[in-house]
């Protein structure tokens, strides 16, 4: 490191590891993403929820996660309608993240019309800055690297109750997903916090 004097020092620093991330699903490559090897299962589980190629956690099984030369491969079993999804998207070798627009196969995609919200509860803003008080202390790639996001589930009076953190804000979405459906844990009552835009 240079100190402002010109001086120079040794120092070492924590990288956030982000790393080529291939999905298959049925034993067909669905996607590779760039990514943070770690919670790999609940990455490969929100992702499949988060991309309609699965409605309930139970319907992807048998993952099998291995680090290999170029990379890491996420191996998982569809059961469901989503297999149809799955085999028409491969076909069009088309591929998006939960930030819905990486990949996509034409701009009309874009205007595509989002799902309905269910109506809820307003989220009170002091209930969003005590999850965003608490959230540092929750994140230690973050706090070790400086460069990775978090994706958190935060109940409606501001606490939170799980973690995810990755190099990619959508990434960390997908993980946070994927661990809570497994959990048999609902988002609702509550909310998202992420550390970045929200994805599209």
């Amino acid at each position: 490191a240079i100190g402002p004097d010109g001086t120079h020092r040794a120092a070492t620093h924590v990288w956030v590891p982000e790393v080529p991330v291939a999905l298959e699903f049925n034993g067909l490559s669905y996607a590779v993403m760039m990514a943070t090897p770690q919670d790999l299962e609940d990455f490969a589980i929100g992702f499949a929820l988060n991309e309609g190629l699965a409605a309930d956690p139970a319907e992807v099984t048998d993952i099998a996660v291995a680090e290999v030369k170029l990379g890491w491969i996420v191996r998982a079993k569809l059961i469901g309608l989503g297999i149809e999804k799955l085999t028409e998207r491969v076909r069009n070798r088309v591929a998006e993240s939960s930030c819905g627009l990486c990949g996509i196969e034409n701009l009309a995609e874009v205007a595509r019309p989002l799902p309905l919200v269910a109506t809820h509860t307003a989220i009170e803003p002091a209930a969003i800055f005590l999850a965003l008080s608490a959230l540092r202390d929750l994140q230690p790639l973050g706090r070790a690297t400086g460069a990775a996001h978090a994706a958190a589930w935060v109940s409606p009076d501001g606490a939170i109750g799980l973690v995810r953190e990755d190099v990619g804000r959508h990434n960390a979405v997908d993980k946070l997903t994927g661990a809570m459906a497994s959990a048999g844990r609902p988002l609702a009552p509550g909310f998202v916090l992420s550390t970045a835009r929200c994805s599209f």
